[in-house]
């Protein structure tokens, strides 16, 4: 059974992508996927995993489609059916040759006609597989709302008959930046879940860490992009150490370093110099630039505190948002001490966007009680656990409270 869901795992994003080229269609194409990881949950048990199990789960869910737009009498639909039976006159493709086309629904479901909103939840929902509740999470809205969106953003890409497809050079520079922060979402959603019992979603990382670097094949020469699959790398070298044996929060400063995964480290740290070198850096880049300055220190007292802030410096420049300023705050209280990036959080402390934020409330709540001021400490977790979203972040917080 665990090979078989390693297969749905692997297959269902191209299949789905490959269905939504072919058919132009995104409820069809998920539609017939479906049914076709229903039928090879029927069959494969029975019979055993085919040899090539994407091309079994194409054949059939092509089947199923045929038969779907068969029953159909639009004129559209019975073009569509002629070009389908035509490709069965040709070889059936091997697993290793199926195309991989999920890059194309990528920049499809962040095309500029959908509503900045839809893009990256129709993405979530469609290329990395999240349920539509686990996508209203992660943008804090109710299902039903997220699940509005979803269908309202298929139904553009429908009737605007947004192409499935990889932008030109000329549209490539206003649409890149949309997918790379797709890519960014699905990967911060496995780093650290939004909800559930795990503070990590593996599978959801390692999915944005694959699609990054389909993208850097794509476009070798975007150094945003090598930007990007430094930086998770980079933080995804850790993931063993970020928790202990019974799933429990593994703060930085903690963590056993000879648990981390050195070779990816190592090639982390080249794509930054990549993504580093030939004109000013991009966001990614910079990030990536302080996780690497992370893990270069072999403990955390000999972390270089003083570059990281100065690379905060750049980034804030770059992206003036809460976040960022917030995570230099944290860099100058252990390069300066901890009430000098005390004063900082308090000075951020009415920007609305900071208010329901779990990492603001916990950051802060950490500095009152480095500094001995234990009843403000104790008020301030209290806030972060109402904010915590998964299990394993409450429990930091409780056992803050046990200690003070």
């Amino acid at each position: 059974m665990e090979q078989v869901e390693a297969v749905f795992r692997e297959e269902r994003g191209r299949l789905l992508a490959a269905l939504a080229r072919r058919f132009g269609d995104l409820d069809l194409a998920e539609e017939v996927t479906s049914e076709a990881i229903e039928a090879a949950l029927t069959h494969w048990p029975v019979d055993g995993v085919p040899p090539n199990p994407g091309g079994w789960l194409m054949t059939t869910a092509r089947r199923k489609a045929v038969d779907r737009l068969r029953r159909d009498q639009v004129y559209a639909a019975k073009l569509a059916i002629l070009q389908v039976e035509a490709d069965r006159s040709t070889p059936q493709a091997t697993g290793d040759e199926l195309p991989d086309e999920r890059l194309q629904l990528f920049f499809t479901c962040t095309h500029p006609a959908l509503a900045a909103e839809d893009r990256g939840a129709l993405t979530l929902r469609c290329l990395a597989g999240l349920t539509t509740p686990e996508v209203a999470r992660a943008f804090l809205v109710p299902t039903a709302t997220m699940a509005k969106r979803i269908v309202r953003a298929k139904k553009k890409i429908r009737e605007a008959r947004i192409p499935f497809r990889v932008p030109g050079p000329d549209e490539l520079p206003e649409r890149l930046p949309g997918v790379l922060q797709v890519v960014y979402s699905v990967f911060t959603e496995g780093y650290a879940a939004s909800s559930g019992p795990y503070l990590q979603r593996l599978d959801l990382a390692e999915e944005a860490i694959r699609l990054a670097r389909i993208l850097h094949r794509l476009l070798p020469d975007a150094r945003e992009v090598t930007g990007l699959l430094a930086l998770m790398l980079l933080i995804h070298a850790r993931r063993e150490a970020r928790t202990g044996p019974d799933g429990e929060i593994v703060l930085l400063e903690d963590q056993d370093r000879s648990r981390w995964d050195h070779e990816m480290i190592a090639e982390g740290r080249e794509l930054v110099v990549t993504a580093l070198t030939g004109g000013p850096p991009g966001p990614y880049a910079v990030q990536a630039a302080i996780n690497a300055v992370h893990d270069e220190a072999s403990e955390f007292e000999s972390t270089d505190w003083p570059q990281i802030v100065q690379l905060y410096d750049v980034l804030l420049d770059l992206d003036p948002s809460p976040v960022i300023a917030l995570n230099r705050a944290a860099a100058i209280a252990l390069r300066d001490g901890p009430e000098a990036g005390l004063e900082l959080l308090d000075e951020m402390a009415a920007e609305p966007r900071l208010q329901d934020y779990h990492p603001f409330a916990l950051a802060r709540a950490d500095l009152l009680q480095r500094l001995g001021r234990l009843p403000e400490a104790i008020t301030a977790y209290e806030q972060a656990l109402t904010l915590a979203g998964s299990e394993p972040e409450r429990d930091l917080v409780r056992r803050r409270l046990e200690d003070i």
